[in-house]
């Protein structure tokens, strides 16, 4: 059974998100942490709950979600798991750091790439992984059909979808690609966003109006 710890970081509000099972061991998902004390932050639960992180994972890399891969890579030893269209993103993101006053060093690590179907594991628990593009390229989504719970990124919010006048954004394939692949998962499916409060797959088939 995994346990979710989500944290609110960085100024733009981006959640992160530490899964964790009985065994202690942990998987860190979009670590924003940007300032030291938020760092510390999310070091000191691990330590104070003995977790052992063993997985760091990217929905997709924009800035807001990578600020602290190099943090979590150094400090846990980790190499970072992606979608393969999610490289040329990461590569872009300290540029945008820079245009919105948030200079940080980049994760320049191995990568472990990431596609359809292929699933992560942590000890008995599993997450498949969903790919879901249209916020970003290699937007993908992690799974848990045992708990009924999906770690979105910031494809669906509540109330909401991924902004797309990004670079490499595309509106109507994430559109498609949210109904084809989000909607069609049972209606008491959580959602857990990179930004804002969690929801439910129910809750936006009725009440979205980006979907309807």
């Amino acid at each position: 059974m995994l346990k979710i710890k989500s944290f609110s970081f960085n100024p733009i509000q981006e959640n992160t998100y530490l899964l964790y099972n009985e065994l202690k061991d942990c998987i860190i998902i979009d670590p924003g942490c940007y300032f030291d004390e938020e760092k510390e932050s999310l070091k000191k639960f691990i330590e104070q709950n003995n977790l052992h992180p063993t997985l760091l994972l990217n929905t997709h890399c924009h800035l807001d979600h990578v600020f602290g891969n190099k943090f979590i890579a150094d400090t846990y030893q980790l190499a970072l798991h992606i979608h393969e269209k999610e490289k040329l993103v990461l590569a872009y993101a300290p540029t945008s750091g820079l245009m919105y006053n948030l200079p940080f060093d980049n994760y320049t690590g191995e990568f472990i790439f990431l596609k359809e179907g292929d699933k992560i594991t942590l000890g008995q628990d599993e997450l498949q992984i969903i790919e879901a593009p249209g916020h970003s390229p290699g937007s993908i989504c992690f799974y848990c059909s045992k708990q009924n719970f999906i770690i979105g990124g910031d494809v669906l919010f509540r109330g909401g979808i991924g902004r797309t006048d990004l670079p490499l954004g595309d509106h109507m394939g994430l559109l498609n690609n949210i109904k084809a692949k989000l909607l069609v998962l049972p209606a008491e499916t959580v959602v857990y966003s990179g930004h804002g409060p969690a929801t439910t797959i129910g809750e936006e088939k009725r009440n979205n109006p980006f979907l309807n």
